[in-house]
């Protein structure tokens, strides 16, 4: 990292790379002590609740809805469906993706309806309770229609869910087409097909929204959310309205993991209630309402065929995708486009081939969830190596080792065409492995198969490469007069810890104490632009922009101090807060009170970055009744220069749950009506404390060379690396030979069903 004069960013560096200074974090004193301040708790008086009529009908056509009986009942504001609206707006294309073009998806439901819970009527009452018995009143007339589910069917089906258009929303090709004769002429070819099972984001905070019309004909917005600037936008739009006279502000969070990055049918309806009411209006979301909606993630269907030569060198890797973005392709229809630019993981492939089609079908539309497509294509590729060093008959971490891109290929660019910045692979899987006692657990395990005792014993891995940061990202730090400082970011905390973290880059450049910087985020009335926080930006893009900032900052002072004594810039010095030429000193407050505001703004648009590590499981399978133990989980990351050490290792945590849970728990289970069967959290499982296992965290250190603070994405390697380690585990633990014999999640008739023609096999 690059020294600026007269600041600390060196030290800084030093302490980040070596495990990162870790004060603690400001927002903890009030969120234990159930001080937060959520939109839930928002109550303005005369606000008005609502309750949306859903659908509970996958797919049908739209008949008459009748209201009446609702609006009869006492203390009912309004009840409206898209006929009494006379301009339904249609949810904003998110990110310029053209999959929406022909397909709207409307506030309220006109026509048709695509997936069970999709809004048909909104009901506003001054009591939650109330709008829901009005909502159990309104009666709907839908005739089905037919219901697809799977995306790979609906492909290839006849039924269209947009008439006139096909259900393959985006079909795209990432790298060459493999020449016929590498499959023909290789010594190994392997192929596996694998699900990647839908997920709700169960997010503690489910979405809420609450909007207060002003007296110019604006709005102020609440709303837990990811990128205010972008619902501002997006609202604006919809509404007819400048943006200027909409004002988002994103107060506490609680999760989002990249499902409140969108704008959703719902806010656009209670925008049109707030504004037609001239009343307070708000939604917030229920847990069964969570369940059955968007967002989902995850859900694709992969193919996958590997060929190698008899050493165990790859030559070509094809990567199938059919991804199911449910009933209306918009942010969902991103996440397998990141899924195909990652398909080669950590390997050096001089070959590689990526077919991907992005389908509609009747489940609910799908958008990121942590990782958003970076753990499909970890799981797909990390699979498919397992089965070809099974194949080989050689150990899968040698195997993996042989074919890692090596330190100094890189910078490297892949065939389907993204640039890894820097690291170090073969370290990474070296240190896991040492961590975990790989051969030791190796020599247990052939033992047990030698002897016949003991519980089916399974080690995994999962080498995984991410994929962070996109795009630019707006920071400010000012001098105040009173001593302090201000940072302005165009991010948006929802759980990360940016009061704490983004302050410490900030009183690092500047060499003075985090307490005297203030952060402000999350309101467009203050925050002049932004882009939020996803796809783990924050800390590389918008840390890195207010690393810039308060660099700016202390040349913008010594250059306005020269200009008042009449000196030459370079006489003029900078350390800690204060200003110095000769024995002329003045503080950063004392000249911002004499000289004006004294501020600097800058825009940093950084190139996406490459963290990367390397995951090991260990595992029992019970024989007679398929439950899976995971008995160790090392988990090794490379995230460049860590900023707050604490804050790394817990986001590090809870997504390992979240990759737990995905290949252990987690499934969003349809009837073969497209009506969901999971509808609580008694229904769909995620892990506990219970159930997360002993997990040793370890890091390395690669800084990004592409910005002087040295960061990359964190937060969501749990996600990427834990569901294959554990997966390989278990396919290693019962010892198969067909890799598709077994899917997520990995319950206990899954690995008890998978298991039984291995047993037939070996005459048991």
């Amino acid at each position: 990292m690059a020294q600026r004069a007269g600041g600390d960013d060196s030290e800084f560096t030093r302490r980040a790379a070596d495990g990162g200074s870790a004060p603690s974090r400001r927002e903890d004193a009030r969120l234990v002590r159930g001080a937060g301040c959520f939109v839930a708790d928002l109550l303005p008086e005369d606000c008005l609740e609502v309750v949306f009529v859903s659908s509970p009908v996958a797919h049908g056509e739209m008949g008459a809805v009748d209201v009446d009986d609702a609006r009869r009942m006492p203390g009912v504001a309004a009840v409206w469906s898209a006929a009494d609206l006379p301009a339904v707006p249609q949810t904003p294309p998110m990110l310029g993706i053209t999959a929406s073009a022909g397909r709207a998806w409307p506030a309220l439901a006109v026509d048709r309806v695509r997936y069970v819970g999709q809004p048909v009527a909104i009901v506003l009452a001054a009591d939650r309770y109330v709008a829901e018995d009005a909502r159990d009143a309104v009666r709907l007339d839908i005739s089905p229609l037919p219901v697809l589910l799977d995306p790979t069917d609906a492909a290839g089906s006849e039924v269209e869910l947009f008439l006139g258009m096909p259900n393959v929303a985006v079909e795209k090709e990432y790298g060459d087409p493999i020449d016929p004769a590498v499959w023909r002429d290789a010594a190994v070819v392997v192929e596996g097909n694998y699900r990647q099972q839908l997920l709700a984001h169960t997010s503690m905070e489910a979405r809420a929204i609450l909007i207060r019309p002003e007296d110019d004909d604006g709005l102020t917005v609440w709303c837990s959310h990811q990128a205010p600037h972008r619902l501002r936008g997006d609202l604006a739009a919809a509404l007819g309205l400048p943006e200027e006279r909409i004002r988002v502000v994103v107060p506490d969070v609680g999760g989002a993991f990249g499902g409140k990055s969108e704008t959703y049918p719902e806010y656009l309806a209670v925008a049109v209630a707030a504004r037609r009411l001239g009343r307070t209006v708000r939604w917030v979301e229920d847990r069964a309402e969570a369940l059955t909606g968007p967002p989902h993630g995850r859900g694709q269907n992969q193919r996958t065929r590997m060929a190698a030569d008899a050493d165990g060198r790859i030559l070509a890797y094809e990567l199938t995708i059919d991804a199911d973005v449910g009933g209306y392709p918009h942010l969902g229809a991103f996440v397998p486009l990141n899924t195909s630019v990652m398909a080669a993981g950590a390997y050096q492939i001089p070959r590689v081939h990526v077919q991907t089609r992005c389908v509609v079908t009747n489940t609910a539309p799908t958008s990121p969830y942590r990782g958003a497509g970076r753990p499909e294509a970890a799981t797909a590729i990390e699979r498919t190596v397992d089965t070809l060093a099974r194949r080989l008959g050689m150990d899968p971490a040698k195997l993996r080792q042989r074919n890692f891109i090596r330190p100094d290929a890189l910078p490297y660019r892949t065939p389907t065409g993204f640039q890894y910045d820097s690291g170090d692979y073969p370290a990474a899987l070296a240190l896991a492995m040492r961590t975990v006692d790989y051969d030791g657990w190796r020599a247990q395990q052939a033992q047990r198969r030698r002897t016949g005792t003991g519980a089916p014993l399974g080690i995994g891995i999962c080498s995984y490469l991410e994929r962070s940061g996109n795009a630019w990202e707006f920071g400010s730090v000012e001098a105040c007069p009173d001593g302090t400082y201000l940072a302005l970011s165009g991010c948006c905390s929802t759980g990360q810890g940016h009061e704490t973290s983004f302050p410490q880059v900030v009183a690092s450049v500047l060499g003075v104490e985090p307490e005297l910087i203030r952060l402000v985020e999350a309101d467009t009335a203050i925050v002049p632009r932004g882009i939020g926080s996803y796809s783990s930006r924050s800390m590389q893009t918008g840390g890195a922009a207010l690393h810039r900032a308060a660099g700016a900052l202390m040349e913008q002072a010594r250059g306005r101090a020269a200009e008042s004594w009449a000196v030459p810039i370079e006489e003029v010095t900078y350390r800690a807060g204060t200003v110095s030429a000769g024995q002329r000193r003045v503080s950063l407050a004392d000249l911002a009170a004499a000289t004006g505001p004294l501020r600097a703004d800058e825009v940093f648009e950084p190139p996406q970055a490459a963290p990367y590590g390397t995951y090991i499981a260990v595992v029992e399978v019970e024989p007679e009744l398929g439950t899976v133990s995971v008995l160790r989980l090392v988990a090794v990351d490379d995230y460049g220069v860590v900023i707050n050490h604490v804050i790394v290792r817990g986001q590090s945590y809870g997504s390992i749950a979240q990759g737990l849970g995905q290949a252990l728990y987690e499934q969003v289970r349809y009837d073969p009506d497209g009506v969901p069967e999971t509808r609580s959290l008694l229904d769909y499982l995620i892990p506990t404390l219970s159930e997360v296992p002993p997990v040793t965290l370890r890091e390395m250190c690669t800084p990004n060379p592409n910005t002087a603070l040295g960061a990359k994405g964190a937060g969501e390697a749990g996600c990427i690396g834990a569901p294959a380690a554990v997966i390989n585990a278990v396919v290693d633990a019962l010892d198969l030979d067909d890799p598709s014999a077994i899917q997520m999640p990995l319950t206990p008739f899954a690995c008890w069903q998978a298991r039984q023609p291995a047993l037939a096999g070996a005459g048991r």
